[in-house]
């Protein structure tokens, strides 16, 4: 008898520690990962990083001494306005899911609504998977800052500051925000319900500005005395210094949009080292090939096309991927920043479409072929042919709609406040004309 008592309490007991697992198992989703909440407080602060000092740095060395403290004050200024502009609407208009319905196209498709407006609703129990929501809108928070500071390199040395703050302010409300919520806010954006691939920003962020820096270069027009009286960039050290800080922090970039503390996150910081490696030398090689000496600014550039380009696949792709990516936009965007815009003669100032614009688009198709598992990663439903269809219509798709609106919202700018400072400002250079500044004393 005791036995048998014994036995029903034991079964009993079984049976209860199985249905508290069970759910503790399937809650696992809404309760706090301490590991999971560590990495994604330190991949913010990283994307952050990236945006000042690193993006500032890299710009800073490749303009004139002139224009030296315009992209200091452009890029931290930027880090501050879009910051408080994600906080007011942003992020409710990126992620807010209210009447997002899976496979349904509806307004909720391209854009969210504002349930989130001023953070609204989010507190510290606010949960988004296993981290704070706070915590969640904070790092996205950030890829909104970097995105349209990339753009400043297209029309470095001759927008206005006033301009430039009134088109980044609408770009973010009009096209970035619009692509992330199709593509990240979940089941029920357009990209996200086509079975878009596009883990860390291909898309969402190097398309959106890639060709968005390409319209904004042609509608202010070159530089004066662009492309044969032009000094070259006035220091190096700068740039190369401003490439090491980006190379780390696209590890918080890329190995945080895991939103996790797991093997994919680290399989991701893998995969990006690789393809900014492979793409630095592949820069590296062909002009040390057609050229007869490999240089600094080659290598640091090849290094952020390879960054670029691997970053809508660093998720899904393994160290194969991650070579053939390297190597393919290493040796395309060569070709993009160097012979094409000078047969063109676009002056994009800083090669943001030739490298971002085009390495994104590269990269986001690529990845339909490497995350077949054939490939080494981690897999495709409905095929290579198939994926590869669905990367190209939304990569073309998105760089479209950027297009369009891009030339819309500088028109407007252009209109009412003026985008070009004059001729004299110009040739003063935007430090003094713009903030009575100097970089450089003496």
């Amino acid at each position: 008898m005791f036995t048998r008592i014994l036995k029903s309490r034991f079964q009993l007991f079984l049976l209860l520690f199985l249905a508290l697992s069970s759910s503790a198992y399937g809650a696992d989703e809404s309760v706090l990962n301490s590991g999971d909440t560590a990495w994604i407080l330190m991949a913010t602060g990283l994307v952050l990083f990236m945006t000042i000092p690193a993006l500032a740095l890299f710009y800073a060395g490749l303009v004139r001494s002139k224009n030296v403290l315009s992209i200091f004050m452009q890029c931290l200024s930027l880090t501050a306005v879009m910051s408080i502009l994600w906080i007011v609407c942003g992020y409710s208009l990126a992620f807010d899911t209210t009447g997002m319905e899976k496979d349904v196209v509806n307004l909720h498709s391209f854009i969210g609504g504002f349930g989130k407006v001023m953070m609204k609703g989010v507190t510290v129990d606010s949960m988004h998977g296993t981290i704070p929501e706070v915590l969640f809108a904070a790092f996205q928070m950030t890829f909104a800052v970097i995105t349209p500071a990339l753009i400043v390199g297209a029309f470095a040395e001759r927008m206005k500051f006033s301009a430039m703050l009134a088109f980044s302010v609408l770009w973010l409300l009009v096209v970035y925000c619009p692509i992330c919520h199709m593509t990240w806010a979940g089941d029920g954006g357009l990209y996200a319900d086509w079975g878009v691939k596009d883990f860390a920003g291909g898309i969402v962020v190097h398309v959106t500005a890639g060709f968005a820096a390409l319209v904004a270069c042609l509608v202010i027009g070159p530089r004066l005395g662009y492309p044969t009286h032009l000094e070259p960039p006035h220091n190096l050290t700068m740039t190369l210094l401003g490439t090491a800080m980006l190379w780390f922090g696209w590890f918080g970039f890329n190995g945080g949009s895991q939103l996790a503390a797991d093997g994919t996150a680290a399989m991701a910081v893998f995969v990006t080292h690789i393809s900014a490696s492979v793409a630095t030398i592949v820069w590296m090689g062909i002009e040390w090939f057609k050229l007869g000496k490999p240089s600094v600014l080659g290598a640091a550039t090849g290094a952020i096309a390879g960054l670029a380009a691997i970053t809508p696949a660093s998720g899904t792709v393994g160290p194969i991927g991650a070579m053939a990516i390297g190597a393919t936009s290493g040796a395309v965007c060569f070709l993009f920043a160097t012979k094409i815009k000078q047969r063109l003669r676009y002056d994009d100032t800083l090669d943001v479409f030739g490298v971002h614009g085009v390495g994104g688009f590269l990269g986001t198709i690529m990845c339909g072929v490497f995350a077949a598992k054939q490939f080494g990663g981690s897999g495709i439903e409905g095929g290579i042919l198939n994926q590869v269809t669905v990367q190209l219509l939304a990569a073309v798709s998105c760089a479209i709609y950027a297009i369009i609106a891009t030339y819309v919202i500088l028109r407007l700018v252009q209109f009412t406040i003026g985008l070009r400072i004059d001729a004299q400002g110009e040739i003063r250079g935007l430090d003094l004309t713009e903030h009575e500044e100097r970089g450089y004393v003496g």
